[in-house]
C-alpha cells in the first residue's frame, strides 16, 4: 500500500498528496494506537507522573491533532462531496474516541494522583492542565452510571453529526444560488471594483456579463449600492433564506438540525447535573451565570438602545426625503445607510479601498506587530498549499533570531469555501522529550480577489476583519507555554478569548498605524488629511446600530440555550420574535431566517457563548486604552501585553492575566467611549 499522507507528517501537510480515500485508514490507526497507548500506560504503572502518563498521551494526542487538522481545514476551504463525506464519517468516531478517554475511570484517577501528589512540584502551568483535565473529566460524564454514561456519547456522536450537517447545508445552500446579468445598466450603483469581480466571476464559469453569488463580498457589494430595488430585495431573500424552510431546496432545510441540537443539547446537560445548557457552557467561561450574562448584555442594551432609536430614525426620515422610500425595507437599509453617509461625511468605503491594497496592508500589519512585540515576520515560498492563493509566512524572535512560529494565510472567497473569517490551528506549541514543536496557524478570511490587473482592494471593514484574525493568530503562536492542553488559546476561557483578536482592530482607527499600511495602488499616497478625517467622523456612525444587532444575537443565544422546552424551528423563531421585540430597532421580514445560517451558535464554538464578543470586547477596550494612554508604540506596554496576555496562554485563569496586564479589573467606559456611546 501507498505510504498514507496523513500518518507521521514530519514537518507540514502535503496538501497536494491528500485524498478523501486516506482519511478513515489513517484516522483509525491513530486511535488504535492512541487506545492501546492508554491502555499500556495505565496497565504498566503502579506510580503515575507527568512523564510517565500525562506527557507519552500528550504525544499521541498532537500526532492525531496534526492529522486531523488538514482534513478539517480542507473541508472549509476546498470543500468537494467526497472530502466531506470522508470528513463526516471520522466526526463520530472522534466523538466516540473523546468520550471513551473521558469516561475512564482509571485514567481519571491516576490525573487526579498526580495533581495531589506533592513530591512532583508541578510548575504553576502543569497545575492548571491538570486542574483543567479534572473538570474536562467531570464534563464528560466520568462520574454518571453505565447507562448514561452511554447516552452522553450517543448523544456527543450525533451531535458531531448534526452541527457539521448544518454548516453543510449553510455552504450548499449559499453556492447553489447565482444570477446571471447581461446589461450593465441593471447594475447601476456598483462601484467599479464589483463590477469587475461579477465579470471574472461569470468569466470563471464561462458565462457571458456579470454573475452576481451569495459570497460575501458580491451580496455586500447589491445590498449596499445596487440602485435597483428589486435585485436587492431578490439577493436579501436568497442570503436571508439560506438552508431554511423559506429557500429554494427543501433538502438544505436546517430546521429539523437546530431542533434536534438544541434538545441534545439540553438532555446533555441535565445529564451533568445542570438545569440547561445555558449553565453548562458557562461552566468552563469567565461569566459566572446565565443570568450574570444577560445582565451583562441588558446592561448594554439599555446604554446603546436610545442611541439606536435615534439613528433608525434618522435613517428613515433621510429614505423617505431623498430616496422616494416611504417604506424602508430590510434591502433598503444598507443602501440607504451608504446613502446617508455619503450625504453626512462626502465618504465611501470605496474611497478607501484605493488605500488598501492586500500587499502593503500586509507589510503594514507586519510592521506594526514587529514593533510592538519584538519579532520579525518572513514570507516563505513553498508548493505545498491547498490552492494557489494561500500565502505562507514565518515568524522569528528579532532579537535572538529563533524561529517562533509559521502560518499559513487564505485571504480570498471563492467557490466551495466556507463563508466568514477565522483562526484554525495545524499544531500548537509543544515541549517533549521529541524537542520543541513550532506552533503553526490557518488564518482565513473571504475579502474580493484580485480583478484583472488590479491588486486585491480591501474595505475598510475587510483590513479590520484581517487584523482581528491575525490577533487569534498572535495569540496561538506566541505563546511561551509548552503544554498541549494550555498552550496559545488552548484553556484560555472562550468568553476571553476574542481579547487580542478585538485589541487588534483597535490599531485600524490610528493615524499613526494607518500610516503603516495604507497607501494609494496606484501613487503610493498615504490617505489624505480630509479623507482620514471623514473617516474618523463617520466611525460612529450607526454604531448603536451595530451594537443592539449584535446584542439581539447574544440575548437570543443565551435565551435559546435557557430554554429546557424548545423541540422545534418555530419555538426558536419565537424566542427570536421575542428577543427582537426587547432590543431590535430593525424589525426583518417574517422570511427571514438569520437563524438557519447561523453557524457560530448552531456549528461553531459559540453555543451560549455568543456573548464573548462583547465580554472580550470590554476587555480589549479597556487593553487598548492603556497604550492611548502611555503611547501607542510605547515598547513597555507592547512587551507587558506580550507576556501577560499573548505569551501566557490558558496558563492562568484570563482575569488574573487582564489584570496582570492592566493592574486593575476591567471597565466598561472605554468600550463605550471606543463605540461613540457616551454622551
Amino acid at each position: 500500500m501507498t505510504k498514507n499522507p496523513l500518518l507521521n507528517i514530519k514537518d507540514l501537510p502535503e496538501f497536494s498528496s491528500i485524498k478523501p480515500a486516506h482519511v478513515e485508514p489513517a484516522l483509525d490507526e491513530l486511535l488504535k494506537n492512541n487506545r492501546q497507548l492508554c491502555e499500556d500506560l495505565l496497565s504498566n504503572n503502579d506510580h503515575y507522573s507527568w512523564d510517565n502518563l500525562v506527557e507519552p498521551l500528550e504525544i499521541a494526542d498532537n500526532e492525531l491533532q496534526r492529522m486531523w487538522s488538514p482534513i478539517s481545514h480542507m473541508n472549509s476551504v476546498v470543500n468537494t462531496p467526497e472530502l466531506r463525506d470522508a470528513y463526516n464519517a471520522g466526526l463520530p468516531k472522534l466523538s466516540e474516541f473523546s468520550t471513551e478517554m473521558g469516561q475512564n475511570q482509571a485514567l481519571f484517577a491516576a490525573i487526579k494522583q498526580i495533581r495531589d501528589d506533592k513530591e512532583f512540584n508541578l510548575d504553576a502551568a502543569q497545575q492548571k492542565s491538570l486542574d483543567d483535565s479534572i473538570k474536562s473529566f467531570r464534563l464528560s460524564g466520568v462520574d454518571l452510571p453505565e447507562a448514561e454514561k452511554k447516552r452522553y456519547g450517543e448523544i456527543n456522536k450525533q451531535l458531531s453529526t448534526l452541527t457539521s450537517a448544518y454548516s453543510d447545508n449553510v455552504l450548499d445552500a449559499t453556492n447553489a444560488w447565482s444570477k446571471q446579468i447581461a446589461d450593465k445598466n441593471d447594475l447601476a450603483g456598483l462601484p467599479e471594483s464589483a463590477l469587475e469581480q461579477a465579470a471574472q466571476a461569470a468569466s470563471q464559469r464561462e458565462l457571458e456579463g456579470w454573475l452576481l453569488t451569495l459570497e460575501f463580498p458580491s451580496y455586500y457589494a447589491v445590498i449596499t449600492y445596487a440602485d435597483d430595488r428589486a435585485l436587492r430585495e431578490e439577493i436579501y431573500r436568497a442570503y436571508s433564506t439560506r438552508a431554511s424552510d423559506q429557500g429554494d431546496d427543501p433538502a438544505l432545510d436546517n430546521s429539523e438540525n437546530m431542533a434536534k441540537i438544541l434538545q441534545l443539547r439540553q438532555e446533555k446537560a441535565q445529564l451533568l447535573g445542570f438545569n440547561n445548557y445555558a449553565e453548562l457552557s458557562l461552566d468552563t467561561k469567565m461569566a459566572e451565570s446565565p443570568q450574570h450574562v444577560l445582565e451583562f448584555l441588558q446592561e448594554l442594551a439599555e446604554k446603546s438602545h436610545p442611541f439606536a432609536v435615534k439613528e433608525y430614525q434618522e435613517l428613515k426620515t433621510f429614505a423617505q426625503t431623498e430616496l422616494g422610500l416611504d417604506d424602508l425595507q430590510a434591502w433598503d437599509i444598507s443602501y440607504a445607510s451608504e446613502k446617508l453617509k455619503q450625504q453626512r461625511y462626502s465618504i465611501s468605503d470605496e474611497d478607501l479601498k484605493p488605500y488598501f491594497p492586500v500587499d502593503k496592508v500586509l507589510e503594514g500589519l507586519f510592521k506594526l506587530v514587529e514593533g510592538l512585540y519584538t519579532i520579525r515576520i518572513r514570507q516563505q515560498e513553498i508548493s505545498e498549499t491547498w490552492h494557489p492563493d494561500v500565502r505562507f509566512f514565518e515568524i522569528y524572535d528579532s532579537q535572538t533570531d529563533q524561529l517562533k512560529a509559521r502560518f499559513y494565510l487564505d485571504l480570498y472567497a471563492r467557490p466551495h469555501k466556507r463563508g466568514g473569517a477565522w483562526m484554525a490551528d495545524f499544531c500548537s506549541r509543544f515541549q517533549s522529550k521529541q524537542g520543541l514543536q513550532t506552533p503553526v496557524a490557518f488564518m482565513t478570511c473571504n475579502s474580493a480577489p484580485p480583478a484583472g490587473d488590479k491588486p486585491a482592494l480591501f474595505t475598510h471593514d475587510e483590513v479590520i476583519t484581517l487584523f482581528h484574525e491575525f490577533g487569534h493568530g498572535l495569540h496561538h503562536m506566541m505563546t511561551e507555554v509548552g503544554y498541549l492542553d494550555i498552550s496559545g488559546i488552548s484553556g484560555v476561557e472562550w468568553d476571553a478569548v476574542e481579547l487580542p483578536s478585538q485589541f487588534m482592530e483597535n490599531w485600524c482607527w490610528q493615524r499613526e498605524a494607518l500610516d503603516l499600511f495604507a497607501a494609494h495602488y496606484q501613487s503610493g499616497e498615504k490617505i489624505p488629511d480630509e479623507l482620514f478625517e471623514k473617516m474618523q467622523a463617520a466611525r460612529h456612525f450607526q454604531s448603536a446600530m451595530a451594537m443592539v444587532r449584535q446584542l439581539e444575537f447574544s440575548i437570543f443565544d443565551m435565551r435559546l440555550h435557557m430554554d429546557t422546552t424548545i423541540d422545534s424551528a418555530a419555538k426558536i423563531q419565537a424566542v427570536l420574535d421575542e428577543t427582537r421585540r426587547q432590543v431590535a430597532v430593525i424589525i426583518p421580514p417574517e422570511f427571514n431566517r438569520f437563524q438557519h445560517g447561523f453557524s457560530h451558535i448552531f456549528a461553531g464554538g459559540y453555543a451560549a457563548g455568543y456573548y464573548s464578543y462583547k465580554w472580550a470586547e470590554v476587555l480589549s477596550a479597556d487593553a487598548f486604552a492603556r497604550f492611548e494612554e502611555e503611547g501607542l508604540f510605547n515598547p513597555d506596554v507592547g512587551e507587558d501585553f506580550l507576556r501577560e496576555i499573548l505569551q501566557v496562554g490558558g496558563s492562568r485563569p484570563a482575569m488574573e492575566s487582564f489584570m496582570a496586564f492592566r493592574g486593575r479589573e476591567p471597565s466598561i467606559d472605554a468600550l463605550l467611549r471606543h463605540s461613540g456611546l457616551v454622551n
